[in-house]
């Protein structure tokens, strides 16, 4: 009978361990996000930082009634709701997306609809509330309101708007006309716009001015027709100087005055025929120069070579940290400089297949503004970016490249077919933003995180609404000599000045993807920013 109690005792002991243990055990963290979302007439943003899918519909698409066709998941994942379908995104959509843990995510769309109204003898540009439905225009006074001309008019989307009465049968303008809206989205109903033409005695005005390190961007007002421009000075002088290239539309006026000189004080006039606007007084920016753009700084710190001298603060970076697990160097300052250079040293930057104990990675030479966090397994994680507040026009240098044959696909980037054999791909690229560590992962001083364990959503988005201006060289053959190069900066908003800068150059531009040519070589030398 002892026995027998023993047994049960310890049968029970056991049981009440396996209980233990099966209540104790996590679960394996493992999110799951969206990593594809596509239909008809929208392009997707996807941001696995805040969870948000946004789209950005044509202005054909009804955003009542948008169509999803394709969407890809993280393998595994469940969704709380069918993603693919027609859905009504005037309010965000949310969704849970699930394995051991849950995540939930927005699905939102936006639409931009370009509208417009202008009249002859138009005097700058309208005014268009959408929220009150009215659209004004300008004209001089002293100009017969019973008797204007409408030369453009757009209230809707494109293609798909009806309009009632015609435009071209409303001409008395003498108090406000109406005119009445029909297209898809607004599913039969009528929508009523207010047309106002009012006379100004504004002559001409600057309405912008953006002005740069050296050069201004002018914006201008005055009635169509007229003769227009701009003029400038250093504030204090008597002369002045005519803008060239002015570019007129419906009584808006605009140029790029260059050639100023930074931190020093100008004046700007518009005019239109012998008509003056107020004289506006605006000084100019400074410039700021790369840290170590000539790559002369390099020091070897526990048998890692980095780009910047030892015991300064970090500028550039490298996936040393990350190669050293295999005791591979991708990135060192070597004696070839270009031709002409006043320096040393440049940078060389090799692509290399790192193995260590049997297990192999792809790895690509690279050099990048931010910093390497931390190996992440046979990952990493690097943040890309440092403080910048000018605005330079391009980032000029001088590089050789040697372009070797694709040996290593692990992944394939988003749209690219790479296949071995292929030409592995160079690239250099800069960007300028006001990327927010809160939004984008990293820190205030490198706030864009990349994490190549999840690349399909951490990978560098060049379509990102922090982007403000972003340049870029591929490089598709060898380049054998030293050739100079300069990459023009475009600028999606000229009103808008950058938080951060970055810039990355790799031997092998899908590195992240662990795909490339082992046999790829990058030299880089004498970087500047050009601010023209």
């Amino acid at each position: 009978m002892k026995l027998i109690n023993r047994v049960l005792v310890l049968f029970a002991t056991m049981v009440g361990l396996a209980g233990c243990i099966g209540n104790d055990i996590p679960y394996p963290v493992e999110e799951i996000a969206i990593l594809a979302y596509e239909g008809n007439g929208f392009s997707a943003h996807i941001d696995p930082v805040t969870r948000t899918v946004t789209l950005t519909l044509d202005e054909q698409t009804n955003m009542s009634a948008v169509e999803v066709t394709n969407v890809q998941i993280t393998e595994h994942g469940v969704s709380s709701i069918n993603l693919m379908g027609t859905f009504n995104l005037t309010s965000p959509l949310k969704v849970t997306l699930s394995r051991y843990q849950d995540y939930e995510w927005t699905i939102q769309a936006t639409q931009t609809i370009e509208r417009y109204f202008t009249v002859m003898g138009q005097i700058g540009s309208s005014e268009i509330d959408v929220n009150s439905r009215t659209a004004t225009a300008y004209v001089a006074e002293g100009t017969d309101l019973s008797n204007i001309v409408i030369t453009s008019l757009k209230l809707g989307p494109k293609e798909v708007t009806t309009m009632e009465p015609a435009p071209e049968s409303i001409v008395d303008f003498s108090t406000v006309r109406y005119i009445y809206l029909q297209y898809p989205a607004l599913s039969g109903q009528t929508q009523r716009w207010q047309l106002y033409v009012k006379p100004t005695d504004v002559k001409v005005q600057i309405t912008k001015s953006d002005v740069w390190a050296t050069c201004a961007w002018l914006s201008g007002a005055a009635e169509e027709g007229t003769t227009v421009g701009f003029r400038y000075r250093l504030t204090g002088d008597e002369q002045w100087i005519d803008a060239p290239q002015v570019e007129t539309a419906a009584g808006v006026f605009t140029c790029k005055v260059t050639g100023l000189e930074p931190l020093t004080s100008y004046d700007f006039v518009a005019y239109s025929n012998d008509d003056l606007s107020p004289i506006i007084t605006k000084s100019t920016e400074g410039t700021i120069d790369l840290v170590n753009g000539g790559f002369e700084q390099w020091s070897v710190i526990k048998d890692i070579i980095y780009p910047y001298a030892e015991g300064v603060d970090p500028y550039w970076a490298t996936g040393n940290v990350g190669a050293s697990i295999a005791n591979a160097v991708l990135t060192e300052g070597v004696a070839d400089i270009r031709p002409g250079s006043s320096g040393k040293t440049a940078a060389r930057l090799a692509s290399k297949y790192a193995n260590v104990l049997g297990v192999g990675k792809f790895a690509a030479g690279n050099l990048f503004i931010g910093s390497y966090v931390r190996n992440d397994g046979t990952h990493g994680i690097v943040h890309f970016g440092r403080p910048f507040t000018a605005r330079p026009t391009a980032l000029k240098g001088w590089f050789k490249y040697n372009c070797g044959i694709v040996d290593h696909v692990s992944a394939q980037p988003p749209g690219e077919t790479v296949s071995e054999g292929d030409a592995d791909t160079g690239m250099i690229y800069i960007a300028l933003g006001d990327w927010s560590a809160a939004d984008y992962g990293g820190t205030e001083d490198s706030p864009v995180e990349i994490v190549t364990r999840r690349i399909d959503e951490t990978a560098f988005d060049i379509n990102s609404g922090a982007v403000i201006a972003y340049g870029e060289m591929p490089l598709k053959q060898s380049v054998n000599d030293w050739t100079e190069f300069t990459i023009p900066l475009e600028y999606r908003a000229t009103d808008r000045v950058p938080t951060h800068i970055i810039i990355v150059c790799s031997a092998s531009r899908y590195g992240d993807y662990f795909t490339g040519s082992s046999k790829s070589v990058m030299w880089l030398d004498d970087f500047e920013l050009i601010y023209e």
